[in-house]
């Protein structure tokens, strides 16, 4: 398993900005899918966006797509998680996610090898 800090997070007003980032050690990151969830308070973690172990596939929640943007640095170990036009429903701590299936599937993702990070606060005020 690979460990995972995220950065980045913090209070925003909506229309803005966010840029989340999750380190990876190890030296195999280059092989592992990378995502990252959302848990709002008293809701249920919910799948948010992935990348694949190539950085050639990505994925989105409908809830984000056209607004976040999911990328990869093999050279840094690091995910970054892009967020525009940020809206109050997107408060949530966020949590960085790693398989290293290598890529990622619908349902039941990420496997039973995936790590999880320790999850950071994004809180958009409106």
């Amino acid at each position: 398993q690979v460990q995972l800090v995220e950065s980045g997070g913090g209070s925003v007003q909506a229309g803005g900005s966010l840029r989340l980032s999750c380190a990876a050690s190890g030296r195999t990151f280059g092989k592992y899918a990378m995502g990252w969830f959302r848990q709002a308070p008293g809701k249920e973690r919910l799948f948010v966006s992935a990348i694949n172990w190539s950085g050639s596939s990505t994925y989105y929640s409908d809830s984000v797509k056209g607004r976040f943007t999911i990328s990869r640095s093999d050279v840094h170990n690091t995910v970054y998680l892009q967020m525009n036009t940020l809206k109050p429903e997107d408060t949530a701590v966020y949590y960085c996610v790693a398989d290293p299936a290598g890529e990622y599937r619908s349902g039941g993702w990420p496997g039973p090898f995936g790590s999880w990070g320790q999850g950071i606060q994004v809180i958009v005020s409106s």
